[in-house]
């Protein structure tokens, strides 16, 4: 990518405001975590890797904000910027896991000036934006592998460098296929009703002149029925500890015609994104989001004033849909739920899958 998704400059945390894309490339500065609360609430930052690295930088900016107060005003700030944050969104589960990782730290030196606190959790802010990159580019090696020499790839919204710190994970995928020397064609899902695939996937893909087409929701089971998808790749905002996935809204249908013309359907997603704590997809989370949304997009309105509104930003796809999981510890073919405490075992103990966890 020519630009970056965040970026820190200056003593703050810059993110690329992706509700201007693709007609504006700008770039909103914030100083403190309610600063970046904001811009996660709002969808200037998106994309559960991404949600991620900028809450871990919200923590790290409330530190820096309030390093010169008194021991107990600082332990209070800290308090209130962790809350703020844990709030901004809920389905995506690596805002939860950035900001726990940081709360530990923080428990590992809180005796500590807050100066030097502030420093220590600013260090691990920049850690996990190194470590987002570098898990993007593993599992986006270990992905490209499932995709033939020569493939046309439907995506649904928006699982780039756009929503991770760089190289991304459904893109990632493939990224790394055409570096590989294969001949990769996507199809992008339009992806309503915010077209993060219309206008943040498809940009993507224009920017390193990967051949990309843009169709509507409705359209990709007449797509897949023509024989123009050999693979369905997509991101994900959680997974459960049985292989249930919460994507953008749309996936489910997505994963239901793939099955229905036996095209592999591939989620890639780091193991961040694993919720261990939840026995299923029933359990997730989903957030309900503006009416407003729905009823146009910007200043237009096509919807009559009054109607009634549903406005779900994600949905959930059983395992039992779902080909492959595709993580930096490998590939896990047909999740279910010991092959997954099998891959966290893995994990856990530093142990590193092969390519295909089966």
């Amino acid at each position: 990518m020519m630009v970056e998704t965040l970026r820190w400059r200056e003593h703050r945390l810059e993110l690329l405001d992706q509700r201007l894309l693709p007609a504006t490339v700008a770039y909103v500065a914030c100083s403190s975590a309610e600063e970046v609360a904001q811009a996660i609430k709002t969808l200037v930052v998106r994309g559960a890797p991404a949600i991620g690295v900028a809450a871990a930088y919200g923590v790290a900016l409330q530190a820096l904000q309030h390093a010169a107060q008194p021991r107990a005003r600082f332990t209070s700030a800290m308090h209130q910027g962790l809350q703020v944050l844990t709030a901004s969104r809920p389905t995506a589960v690596n805002l939860f896991w950035a900001l726990n990782r940081m709360r530990a730290l923080w428990a590992t030196c809180e005796t500590e000036a807050p100066a030097a606190v502030a420093q220590r959790l600013l260090a691990e802010a920049h850690a996990i934006c190194a470590e987002d990159v570098r898990v993007n580019q593993t599992l986006g090696a270990h992905g490209a592998v499932l995709l033939p020499q020569e493939a046309r790839v439907l995506t649904h919204c928006n699982a780039g460098a756009l929503a991770t710190a760089g190289h991304g994970t459904a893109l990632g995928v493939i990224r790394s296929a055409v570096a590989m020397g294969k001949k990769i064609s996507v199809l992008v899902d339009e992806t309503r009703p915010v077209l993060q695939g219309a206008r943040l996937t498809a940009w993507e893909l224009m920017q390193e002149a990967i051949p990309v087409t843009l169709i509507t929701d409705s359209m990709a089971g007449h797509m897949m029925a023509q024989g123009a998808v050999d693979a369905v790749v997509v991101g994900a905002d959680r997974v459960a500890a049985n292989g249930d996935v919460a994507n953008k809204i749309g996936t489910y249908m997505v994963a239901v015609l793939a099955h229905r013309h036996e095209i592999p359907f591939y989620v890639a997603a780091p193991l961040s994104t694993f919720d261990w704590s939840l026995d299923s997809g029933a359990a997730i989370p989903i957030e309900e989001r503006n009416p407003e949304e729905v009823l146009g997009f910007g200043a237009y309105r096509w919807a009559p004033a009054g109607i009634a509104v549903c406005n779900p930003a994600f949905d959930v796809t059983p395992a039992e849909l779902v080909s492959a999981l595709i993580t930096e510890q490998g590939v896990v073919m047909a999740p279910d739920r010991t092959k997954l405490a099998a891959l966290k075992n893995h994990s856990q103990c530093g142990i590193h899958s092969p390519p295909i966890f089966d």
